[in-house]
């Protein structure tokens, strides 16, 4: 981050000392995750814009009536993303990278359609450790022997298929997701919890979907799909491939950007 960066990220504008100000949870999933997706929420919507000073952790933890070590792991956690910065006698702010980034490296599906107002709903419908020769080794770039785990998931919008995820994870990478329950949380949304990453890569295709496709989207085959696929890794340690279906009559990417000079 450059010097001009960092002074405009100090001018911060007042805490939000309001109970009204705080954002509320949408009661689905861990507490702590509800609490970062809250406050993630009201970065990337612009409610709470570059320089904000977010609330304390004791006024959050009184807030939502939680242990303060359950909200200190939602704030470490969009700090090691990038989102919020912690300085000495200032506060936590929010930074210019939020503002700065796109969303499609940001948001996952739950993500989008809450923003929409449409009830989130999501299904793992496989999960397996992938120890030997795979395709899917190709498709993160690991070498033969390293472990993987492979998903594929369903997310819905009020109930209608809306993503198609198949994911693989590199362990070695993200050691703790072979013990976690992603039969209620996604691979996606704890992978951004828990994993930092460096870069990633994103492609954007219309494919028609087979029949396996067609069936878990409720959608003939054949039929057109948008499909984006997304690597991510940290620094040179492959994390995670994505490939992500949607029904492409019922979908699209929107983003907002402004140039960086």
């Amino acid at each position: 981050m450059n010097v001009a960066v960092i002074a405009r990220a100090t001018q911060c504008q007042p805490a939000c000392k309001h109970p009204e100000d705080v954002p509320t949870l949408d009661g689905e999933g861990p507490l702590w995750l509800q609490i970062r997706r809250s406050i993630a929420l009201a970065i990337l919507s612009g409610d709470w814009p570059a320089g904000t000073r977010i609330p304390s952790e004791m006024v959050l933890t009184e807030h939502y009536n939680t242990a303060r070590m359950t909200v200190n792991k939602a704030i470490q956690s969009l700090a090691s993303e990038g989102l919020l910065q912690r300085r000495t006698k200032v506060g936590t702010v929010v930074t210019e990278l939020a503002r700065e980034r796109p969303v499609m490296e940001i948001w996952d599906a739950a993500d989008s359609i809450r923003r929409d107002g449409r009830q989130y709903g999501y299904k793992l419908l496989e999960c397996e450790m992938v120890r030997g020769p795979s395709p899917a080794r190709e498709l993160i770039g690991v070498a033969d022997r390293a472990p993987l785990v492979r998903m594929l998931c369903l997310h819905s919008a009020d109930g209608q298929p809306f993503q198609l995820e198949e994911r693989v994870v590199n362990v070695d990478a993200a050691p703790q997701i072979a013990c976690q329950p992603l039969e209620t949380v996604s691979p996606g949304q704890w992978l951004l919890a828990h994993v930092p990453w460096t870069n990633a890569k994103h492609s954007i295709t219309a494919r028609a979907a087979d029949p396996v496709i067609a069936g878990h989207l409720a959608i003939d085959r054949g039929e057109a799909c948008l499909v984006v696929e997304r690597r991510t890794w940290n620094v040179d340690v492959p994390v995670t491939f994505g490939r992500f279906w949607h029904p492409g009559d019922d979908h699209s990417l929107e983003g907002n950007f402004k140039p960086s000079w």
